[in-house]
């Protein structure tokens, strides 16, 4: 019995974080809501002024990118700015043969009368962080924009969010990705859906309230002292952005979000890039948790509620460590359930979390409808959309809980870059990309036996108990045999 109480505790506590982490999404959908109600005035600078359009430094950090290149430079030297008051840093830690053809285009930049550098340095200590730290030495601009190397803002990008630092106290201000090759695959889809609900439902609704948001690694912009202030760019986590975001907002420096400008951008087509991006997202966020968490705590000028949302946000990846004990646990629980007959009240009251997953999808709707409407269309699009990124996501979820694992136990890795194929329409393909991983990691097969073990709890929804079977958890375990399953074989067929 010993042991049957212990799966009861574990698989309570990691729905009751579960549960947590939804009444907070929920508090964000009423503050996302609430923030439209109002008409928001602040300072801004008049760009049609010399004397108040300030010297702006754009960095663009690159690894290897050899696809996207071309594009990158030929979109940004289209940005509409003075060319007396604007820089363009090429901060290129590349080891490949895309040193010599980016350096080729900027050298062609540059006779066209652009003012571009392109920077190299002997090592990549430091990584991504460790060049925008050595750029800024010598960056002329007061404000820094970054653009990682698939995002293609719009020439009217500066003016649209240079004019916001006229507030002083504002440090950072931050735009909306959207998304270029959504509609590439069932996998972008999913991607640009959870994307969609943090750049609105998350970041709207922490940033109307005053509670912490993060720069987003790209597409935004610095004021260079705030930087400076804040302590400068760190390499000893793999998100540097959350990581500069938290100590800077802990100074006092305010963040803008502007949910209305949008910077296109690609998304990862392969599945083993994804795994690669989520995995250093995940990770970081761990380790942001573990650097952050009593800084946030003993913080005087916080309130409580700032101090849970931020705790929350920090926490936010170790919520797939939960799902995972939770799926893990479950197929246990069923059997606990159909064999101890006084147990079988607490059961039912532990179904009352069925509710997360009413939040969520009720969150999630009102972010989707914003875009593609109300309509019994959409969302009927929505429901299958949304189920569909459910169980992928739980398929992810193996992956990305020991990213979270080593963020928290302090195990150190390189900063994995995520490759860049330079998709832009559905006939478009990858698989020749270089720089795609080769192998198969030994998690892929933990996953396929993750697949087979949820077909044995959809299996044991018919044989449990002496009631004919119990079919509460076979939803539960049929998305997450599809989630699992998806992700097993996506990345055994991405090598073939």
């Amino acid at each position: 019995m010993l042991l049957e109480i212990i799966i009861i505790l574990v698989y309570s506590i990691a729905l009751i974080l579960i549960f947590m982490y939804a009444l907070a999404q929920l508090n964000l959908l009423f503050n996302y809501l609430n923030s439209h109600k109002g008409n928001e005035t602040c300072p801004k600078f008049n760009l049609s002024k010399e004397n108040e359009t300030p010297f702006v430094t754009i960095q663009l950090p690159v690894f290897n990118e050899i696809y996207v290149m071309e594009r990158l430079l030929k979109n940004i030297v289209l940005i509409d700015y003075p060319k007396d008051k604007l820089e363009i840093q090429v901060l290129d830690d590349s080891t490949d043969e895309s040193v010599e053809s980016t350096s080729i285009l900027i050298k062609a930049l540059q006779k066209e009368g652009f003012d571009i550098h392109h920077i190299q340095r002997e090592n990549r200590e430091g990584f991504k962080a460790g060049a925008l730290k050595e750029g800024l030495v010598i960056a002329n601009g007061e404000y820094i924009a970054i653009f990682d190397a698939d995002f293609l803002p719009e020439s009217d990008w500066l003016k649209r969010t240079i004019p916001f630092f006229k507030d002083e106290d504002i440090g950072v201000v931050q735009t909306r990705w959207s998304h270029i090759n959504r509609n590439y695959s069932i996998l972008t889809k999913i991607q640009a859906f959870a994307l969609d609900a943090h750049f609105t439902l998350e970041q709207v609704g922490r940033n109307s309230k005053g509670h912490f948001i993060n720069f987003n690694g790209t597409a935004g912009v610095w004021r260079k002292a705030c930087i400076i202030d804040a302590g400068n760019w760190e390499g000893d986590t793999l998100t540097e952005d959350l990581d500069l975001s938290y100590r800077a907002q802990l100074k006092d420096w305010k963040f803008k979000y502007l949910e209305e400008v949008e910077t296109p951008a690609e998304l990862p087509v392969a599945i083993s890039a994804a795994r690669s991006q989520q995995f250093r997202w995940n990770k970081g966020g761990a380790e942001n948790f573990q650097k952050m968490m009593w800084r946030v705590l003993k913080s005087n000028n916080l309130s409580f509620k700032t101090k849970i949302h931020s705790l929350l946000h920090l926490l936010n990846s170790t919520m797939f460590l939960n799902i995972l004990i939770v799926s893990v646990l479950s197929i246990p629980m069923l059997y606990i359930k159909n064999e101890y007959e006084h147990l079988k009240m607490y059961f039912y009251v532990m179904s009352f979390f069925v509710l997360s997953t009413i939040i969520f999808f009720i969150c999630y709707w009102f972010m989707y409808k914003k875009s593609n409407g109300s309509g019994i269309k959409s969302f009927i699009k929505y429901v299958g959309l949304f189920f569909t990124f459910f169980s992928i996501a739980m398929g992810f979820s193996l992956h990305n809980s020991i990213a979270v694992l080593e963020g928290h136990f302090g195990k150190r890795s390189d900063f994995v870059r995520t490759p860049k194929f330079n998709i832009n329409t559905l006939s478009d393909g990858w698989k020749k990309n270089k720089y795609l991983k080769k192998n198969i990691s030994v998690n892929v097969i933990f996953e396929g036996l993750l697949m087979l073990y949820f077909a044995f709890g959809m299996y044991s929804a018919f044989i449990v108990g002496d009631q004919g079977g119990d079919f509460g958890l076979f939803p539960f375990h049929l998305m997450l045999f599809l989630g699992f399953g998806f992700v097993f074989f996506k990345s055994l067929s991405s090598k073939i």
